[in-house]
């Protein structure tokens, strides 16, 4: 007789349950327009309601934090509020906070090197002088900018993190940049003669107030230092974990598949799918359409479950209105921690078909 298969439960309760631990990041990705800010909104919010301090980070240059899901529209949003750079409560909160990142590499080194303000002129200039030290180490300016806001990020006293992540390519570059800046700064040596050339210009340029050569080797080793902790915590499964959100359709669950296999590479605990956009036609459903197109999902459907047999599979409904505010969001919500039952659930989640 065979062994019971212990089949993952359809819920994100492991994660959600999970011991709070000083530093706990969550990253939720996927190919775009699958509903990644949906869930992680929901993710923040079941979070916060069980009374963790949690932080949800947007690095998608979308920014849909502001403009979707919290129900900002029309430049007005049901939490009368716009978000930033620097964490934000959300109004009615006291342990939920949203930030976004708006990344500007050239402006990060700036900041990164504590150099001065300086004219229009100058700082065209400096532009291009900068432009030439980070030349220099291909993918240092993006890393950069990671660096610090991973920096800033371990500096709050939050006890998770979610981060609302752009789509699938900029997610994954975003993961490897550890490895990136660690390459780099490993042949920093071979280039102190050309980069100091280039400080003693960019010194030049400032009245003597630039950064000297070791002092631009002293903060790559802090940096090195910081990104090899932040790869360091990436890599432990009690510290990250990564969602992956897909509908199923051919391309997401492609992507979907490349992602995993890249976060398994990188060596990043996955182990959760939401599977969003799922129809559910009613039994006596008359809509052919509706019936055609739940059978072509099934079969993207049964492909994810095929590929990721031992992880948390989620199904979510196609949802007949926009997810916005944070009474939408807590009833979404209700699905990462419950399997969804279209007979049980109420009227936000009951799909209207019609005859066609």
């Amino acid at each position: 007789m065979e062994a019971d298969i212990d089949i993952p439960e359809p819920t994100l309760n492991h994660i959600i349950n999970a011991s709070t631990l000083k530093w706990y990041s969550i990253f939720v990705g996927g190919k775009g327009g699958v509903g990644k800010t949906t869930t992680s909104c929901s993710l923040a919010y079941r979070l916060s309601e069980k009374g963790k301090k949690v932080l949800l980070v947007s690095t998608d240059p979308a920014h849909n934090l502001r403009y979707v899901h919290l129900n900002y529209s029309n430049r007005s949003d049901a939490f009368k509020q716009k978000f930033t750079s620097h964490p934000t409560a959300v109004n009615g909160f006291t342990n939920l906070f949203c930030m976004e990142i708006e990344s500007n590499p050239q402006n990060d080194f700036k900041k990164f090197l504590r150099l001065p303000e300086v004219s229009d002129e100058t700082s065209s200039k400096l532009g291009d002088l900068l432009n030439s030290v980070s030349s220099q180490l291909p993918g240092i300016d993006e890393a950069m900018s990671f660096s610090q806001l991973m920096e800033q990020v371990q500096n709050m006293e939050y006890d998770v993190v979610v981060f609302d992540t752009a789509p699938t390519g900029h997610t994954l570059r975003l993961l490897s940049f550890p490895t990136i800046i660690e390459k780099s700064l490993d042949s920093i040596n071979s280039l102190k003669s050309s980069m100091g050339n280039m400080l003693s210009q960019i010194t030049s340029l400032l009245g003597n107030q630039g950064p000297s050569l070791d002092d631009l080797m002293d903060k790559f080793s802090v940096m090195k230092e910081t990104i090899h902790k932040v790869s360091l915590r990436f890599k432990n499964p009690a510290e990250t974990t990564f969602v992956c959100v897909c509908i199923p359709e051919f391309l997401s669950v492609y992507e979907t598949e490349r992602l995993v296999q890249q976060l398994s590479k990188y060596g990043i605990n996955v182990n959760s799918v939401v599977i969003n956009q799922v129809v559910f036609p009613d039994k006596d459903c008359a809509c052919r359409k509706c019936i055609a197109r739940r059978k072509m999902q099934d079969k993207y459907i049964t492909q994810v479950f095929d590929l990721f047999a031992d992880f948390h599979i989620l199904l979510v409904p196609q949802l007949t209105d926009e997810v916005r505010g944070v009474e939408s969001i807590r009833e979404f919500s209700q699905m990462l921690v419950e399997e969804y039952n279209p007979e049980e659930h109420g009227e936000m989640l009951e799909v209207e078909w019609s005859v066609c």
